[in-house]
């Protein structure tokens, strides 16, 4: 499974590019097949506070699953998104058993 993450319009430090690897390569313990995972941070503006949004891309053969999630921080964000996206996993190969 290759992961890659990217930061827009800011630099993100390696201690959270370590545990966002992490949290992703989890993943892997319920669906084997997982092609590749794109990790997008964001900043968002809005007003006096800054959001972070975490977008979360996995390709699957035959289908793509997306999730994107905002926090105060980056960690939050990822933890909830990884979160949701291992029930798509879940749902997703529960689909495939059914045929």
């Amino acid at each position: 499974m290759k992961v890659a993450i990217e930061s827009i319009h800011f630099t993100a430090d390696q201690k959270l590019l370590d545990y966002i690897e992490k949290k992703v390569n989890k993943l892997g313990q319920f669906f084997d097949k997982i092609i590749d995972v794109d990790v997008k941070l964001r900043l968002e503006n809005t007003g006096q506070i800054k959001d972070k949004i975490f977008d979360i891309r996995i390709n699957v053969p035959g289908e793509t699953l997306f999730i994107s999630e905002s926090n105060k921080n980056f960690e939050a964000a990822a933890d909830a998104a990884v979160a949701v996206m291992k029930r798509q996993i879940i749902k997703y190969k529960e689909g495939l058993r059914s045929y």
